[in-house]
């Protein structure tokens, strides 16, 4: 067995523990003792069509390494997907199995798992359930249930900074694949964000934990405290219309099966009141919006299918309906993908930008305050903060936004450019509370080559050069890039206007393949990941600078892993 996977399942053993103490038998039913095992079946949100219930089973009778649960319905209810069980239906028979990772139940022990189904007419709750061929008692999570642990009496508000005073969700299977490499143990206790990518990643894809199971886990790690568990958001029809690696699984059309197939069920678990103790921060569509301003005719930079996503408008509709959505649970809080300064920083993409941004978030029923913030940098190699130049100065006769690298934008970091934009935001109608993330997972640029101070005089160009931290080709590349490095480890608060610095994109997960690589998630090939390919208009028409032998994108890159921690800035000890 791979380190990976000890460590995987010693962190999916601690779930299950946690999981042991969420349910009760009813008081007044049967003693716990006197029966095999209890469900409890409750209804969590209902519509004309359709309907969401979480189940827990408990375990009352001898230890179990596996388990699997049946029931029937009364009516014509029809599950039609499920997370953190497998489960399948035959007429009115439905049959739950456990996964994987949530097998093991011992004397007392208990698993949860969840489905979405359709129905008409009524929806009563199955009066029997067996498990493992054993009549269970039945709890119908009426308001009887006072010993639940895990239904907070008070939910509260949602507070200025989710980030203040709370522990941050450490993802256990990006942090079993960190500590597995040399060296990685330094960091594999960081926070990093969970990539809900494909509508497969809500129940769990390929035997990787689903978005429940990353919940269940976040409780546990909570403890009595707060803690925030980071979501991406990112499966918008016809996504990435710029760029080929990260081709979803929607095509530009199919904004009904975005609504109802991916945010919908995400939305749902989302509201379980199981988990309204958790800060739940969620980064909306990266790589998105922007494409509608820079990469659109009669720009250069202009790509066929971002014509076709702006003319249909299902990027706007897209995001407007998941921040309605996700916006309506109260202990949400959503943060919008903002680019990055190479990106959007001069003055014709800068304040476009800002206004798609507004239009996204009065879409489809949303509105600013369904916003609580934004977010820079996401999966980008930007530096945080250039200290060695700055556009206000001038240099052998020229100012430096005149040089090469800068090329007129009026940012040089991050830092400057969220804070900034920030501002822009405010000015457009948003709270003026609004705060900023900037992900410094990858734009440490630390190591040997990291210059001690400005570059020579001589030129303005000399003067960049030798002086910036960003060492990537141009600002555009933005596929695996060598050189970089782990940036300022997560920090809540560290800047003014900035809610944390996080690290949204776990370090060593690929962004693209170098190579055509076949696949099953929709994952395309895109030249810029090619360390031969010789660019393009959105980026100078430079070399990509990108590493070799890549696997798709979201698969771990140990070679990168390795260049990042060599690279980071502040330095790993």
């Amino acid at each position: 067995m791979s380190r990976t996977r000890t460590a995987l399942l010693a962190a999916m053993a601690l779930v299950a523990g946690a999981a042991g103490t969420a349910y009760a038998a009813v008081p007044g039913d049967v003693g716990a003792a006197a029966v095999p095992c209890t469900v409890d079946y409750r209804v969590q949100n209902q519509w004309d069509s359709g309907f969401t219930a979480a189940v827990t089973v408990t375990n009352l009778g001898s230890a179990k390494s596996s388990w699997q649960l049946k029931w029937s319905y009364a009516g014509n209810q029809r599950v039609t997907s499920a997370w953190n069980a497998k489960v399948t239906q035959s007429g009115a028979n439905v049959t739950a199995v456990n996964e994987s990772y949530n097998g093991s139940l011992g004397t007392g022990g208990s698993a949860s798992f969840g489905f979405q189904g359709t129905y008409s007419g009524s929806n009563a709750i199955p009066a029997t359930f067996t498990l493992d061929g054993v009549t269970c008692n039945v709890d119908d999570g009426g308001p009887t249930d006072p010993t639940d642990p895990t239904d907070p009496t008070d939910p509260g508000s949602r507070v200025d900074n989710p980030y203040s005073g709370a522990k941050v969700y450490v993802n256990p299977e990006w942090s079993a694949n960190a500590a597995a490499e040399p060296g990685g143990s330094r960091i594999a206790n960081q926070p990093t964000g969970v990539w809900l990518d494909r509508t497969a990643a809500i129940n769990g894809a390929n035997g990787k934990m689903g978005l429940r199971a990353h919940l269940d886990e976040a409780l546990r790690q909570k403890g009595s405290g707060e803690l925030v568990i980071q979501l991406v958001i990112y499966n918008l029809p016809g996504r990435d219309c710029s760029a080929l690696a990260s081709n979803g699984e929607l095509g530009p059309t199919e904004i009904g099966r975005y609504k109802t197939e991916y945010i919908d069920p995400i939305a749902a678990i989302l509201s379980d009141q199981k988990y309204a103790s958790l800060r739940i921060v969620t980064t909306v569509e990266i790589d998105s919006l922007p494409n509608l301003v820079t990469n659109v005719s009669p720009r250069a930079t202009a790509t066929p299918d971002c014509d076709v996503m702006k003319a249909n408008g299902n990027y706007v509709k897209g995001v407007g309906y998941a921040l309605n959505k996700l916006g309506d649970v109260p202990n949400v809080y959503n943060y919008v993908d903002a680019g990055h300064h190479g990106w959007l920083g001069w003055d014709d993409n800068f304040g476009a930008s800002a206004q798609v941004f507004k239009q996204a978030a009065t879409a489809e029923g949303a509105t600013v305050a369904d916003v609580h913030g934004f977010i820079a940098n996401t999966a980008n190699y930007s530096a945080l903060k250039e200290n060695n130049f700055s556009v206000d100065q001038t240099v052998a006769g020229k100012s430096v936004r005149e040089s090469k690298w800068v090329s007129w934008n009026r940012y040089v970091d991050e830092l400057s450019y969220a804070q900034a934009l920030r501002q822009e935001l405010v000015s457009l109608g948003f709270d003026s509370k609004i705060g900023m993330l900037i992900d410094t997972s990858r734009n440490g640029w630390g190591g040997t080559a990291r210059p001690a101070g400005p570059g020579a005089t001589t030129s303005v160009d000399t003067y960049v050069d030798g002086g910036r931290y960003d060492r990537r080709l141009n600002t555009g590349n933005w596929c695996n890039q060598k050189g970089a490095g782990l940036g300022e480890r997560p920090k809540a608060a560290p800047e003014p206007g900035i809610d944390a610095y996080v690290w949204m994109k776990p370090p060593g997960e690929s962004d693209g393949a170098s190579k055509v690589i076949d696949n099953d998630e929709g994952k395309g090939f895109d030249r810029m990941c090619d360390p031969t390919y010789t660019g393009n208009p959105r980026n100078d028409n430079n070399m990509s600078g990108a590493l070799s032998d890549a696997p798709i994108s979201g698969h771990w890159f140990s070679a990168q892993f390795q260049e990042l921690m060599r690279n980071a800035y502040p330095p790993l000890s």
